[in-house]
């Protein structure tokens, strides 16, 4: 009873793997305790697994409180991972350009403005998700995972805010190339071109589990 019992909470569940393993593995070890419990008082093991489960509570129930810290748990990845690669964006994005060998006329005034709205962009971003990261850390010191809607709300905001970075990096680097020939043939460039794309498919990864994650199922 308890194995089928854990098998449709896992059904019931959406989210990161490793957390909702990690919920699962709780929740058959906290039924194998009280059904051990009722087996050393004298119950048939088969009645003691039932009193457990009864006593756990229906699967509908538990699946909501479960969803709720497989959301908070997305969202603190994804927003410490925000987190990370923000700080060293803005730490070591000027290395691309640094002692670069082109020269050529100032930028357009678009251009400028694009690549200033990018780091401005990217500090709002920041902000999100360090608010979103302590906040999640306050309430789990409280024991609590804190509103879901709330947590979907910040999950949304990051994973737009991100998309909406990757556009504008895009375009900040394709009209970097168009205007410096040779941008191309700099080693930095190619590096930091690459890595842009590793670190936003990091991000984008993160991204994806947070908004499924935090997807309203079951009436929820």
């Amino acid at each position: 009873m308890i194995d089928e019992y854990v098998h449709e909470l896992g059904r019931a569940l959406h989210g990161p793997a490793r957390l909702k393993s990690d919920l699962l593995t709780e929740a058959r070890h906290s039924l194998t305790d009280s059904a051990e419990g009722y087996r050393d008082g004298g119950l048939h093991p088969a009645e003691a697994e039932r009193r457990a489960i009864t006593e756990f509570g229906p699967v509908g129930r538990l699946a909501h409180e479960y969803q709720s810290e497989l959301l908070a748990g997305a969202l603190r990845a994804l927003a410490l991972r925000v987190v990370l690669v923000g700080v060293v964006l803005m730490a070591t994005a000027d290395l691309m350009w640094h002692e670069a060998p082109w020269t050529g006329p100032r930028p357009p005034a678009g251009y400028l403005l694009l690549s200033g709205s990018l780091d401005w962009l990217w500090r709002g971003i920041l902000l999100l998700a360090l608010g979103s990261y302590l906040c999640l850390a306050r309430y789990a010191r409280s024991g609590r995972t804190g509103p879901v809607r709330l947590a979907r709300a910040a999950g949304i905001g990051l994973s737009v805010s991100l998309g909406l970075g990757w556009i504008v990096t895009v375009a900040v680097y394709a009209w970097s190339v168009t205007l410096w020939d040779s941008a191309l043939a700099w080693p930095p460039m190619l590096v930091g071109g690459i890595a842009l794309v590793a670190v936003h498919a990091w991000l984008g990864r993160a991204a994806y589990a947070c908004l499924a994650t935090g997807r309203p199922t079951g009436g929820r």
